[in-house]
């Protein structure tokens, strides 16, 4: 029996395509015999050769690149959908589809109309510009000193335009492996957001799907980043003065917090985990807590007798365990470079998706495990969670 609703999303797709309108693709709720292949993101690339359609299978433990000319593309897409992957969520500049599909073979198509900041302008133009999450000519990015008037990064901010693109293709990827509500605007809050280069991507990205508010305790830089969202006629982003910690704002689903210092990390993640956020970034920095009480095991006595040892190992258990918290207290945990160390020497990142039930008394035992090898008696976000580390 034909699937119209396949049918129909499949089209949707194929015109989204040739209109030069296709944003991003996710293909989740996998069926396939290969288990360990959670998920597959597309989204459209430009490369020497012309326009491609970029496929990132997600595996377990890897993850694999290739890409496809769009018609072998949209071949290989049609191949996908029903054998190997139940749902698929379409993403263009007019609109969302989203396939649900059951094991039984019936499907579901949900289409809603959204309002996006990227249109085409031409399909040179486009192509041009979908090399980028964020548009090479958003107007934030001039306004911030990112970029000049003719969309090229200014001197001596490449790292930060490259930190920023890389940023919105991790949250997006990240975004898509979760759970979100549709049935309301999204709330997003960035703790600690600085000059809000990634807040406005954060912004930029979701559109008027999210509300984003940046928290940032420096007054001037929340005058400068509520001007420049004004002058760049954003609705869905705003700034507020406060400090890590402080509850001011909506329960957020996504919590952001890069590169706060010591302990506002671990403040961060706790105010993530109150509020039952779906999904948590931290990219932690200047880990010092847990340097003052790092016992060391008899066997590295000696390799730490150097003070960068000390320095990289203090780093390496206060994130460690900060993943191993998080893991117990109900989020499934990944660990990754954020960007190239090229780029920046704080370049690690936690994302924690809420996905199952806290409390689980085996993880509890290893955390215990792991803080009496390097003696370690009191940690922040333990403190927070009210985890105790003699059982």
């Amino acid at each position: 029996m034909a699937d119209n609703n396949r049918d129909k999303f499949l089209s949707l797709l194929r015109q989204s395509v040739d209109d030069a309108a296709f944003e991003k693709l996710t293909l989740g709720k996998p069926c396939g015999p290969d288990a360990t292949l959670k998920n597959i993101y597309v989204r459209p690339v430009t490369l020497k050769s012309g326009p491609h359609l970029s496929f990132l299978y997600r595996h377990v433990t890897r993850d694999i690149t290739k890409n496809h000319v769009p018609k072998a593309a949209l071949t290989e897409i049609q191949n996908l959908i029903g054998t190997q992957f139940l749902d698929a969520h379409l993403f263009t500049i007019s609109q969302q589809a989203q396939l649900e599909g059951k094991a039984e073979g019936t499907t579901k198509l949900h289409i809603k109309r959204v309002t996006s900041s990227t249109k085409p302008s031409g399909a040179s133009e486009h192509d041009k510009s979908r090399q980028y999450m964020i548009p090479v000519n958003a107007p934030w990015l001039r306004a911030l000193g990112v970029t000049n008037d003719r969309g090229q990064p200014r001197e001596g901010m490449s790292a930060k335009f490259k930190q920023i693109q890389k940023f919105a293709e991790l949250i997006s990827h990240l975004a898509a492996e979760t759970t979100l509500p549709t049935d309301r605007q999204l709330q997003i809050a960035d703790m600690g957001c600085g000059k809000g280069y990634l807040t406005f991507a954060v912004a930029t990205l979701f559109g008027e799907s999210a509300q984003v508010t940046g928290i940032e305790r420096r007054a001037d830089m929340v005058d400068l980043c509520n001007r420049v969202a004004a002058d760049c006629g954003f609705t869905n982003l705003r700034f507020k003065v406060g400090d890590i910690g402080e509850q001011q704002i909506a329960p957020p689903d996504i919590l952001i917090a890069l590169h706060a210092c010591d302990t506002a990390t671990d403040d961060a993640l706790a105010q993530g985990i109150a509020a039952q956020s779906t999904l948590v970034i931290v990219s932690p920095c200047c880990q010092q807590e847990l340097r003052r009480q790092l016992t060391a095991p008899p066997v590295l006595t000696d390799a730490l007798e150097h003070g960068i040892f000390q320095e990289r190992q203090a780093e390496f258990v206060t994130d460690a365990l900060r993943a191993q918290l998080l893991t117990w207290a109900g989020y499934r945990t990944k660990v990754f470079e954020f960007i190239s160390t090229e780029h920046t020497a704080k370049n690690l990142m936690i994302a924690g998706c809420r996905s199952h039930a806290p409390g689980d008394e085996k993880v509890a035992s290893r955390i215990r495990k792991f803080a009496n090898f390097y003696g370690i008696q009191q940690h922040q976000f333990a403190t927070h969670l009210n985890f105790p580390f003699q059982s």
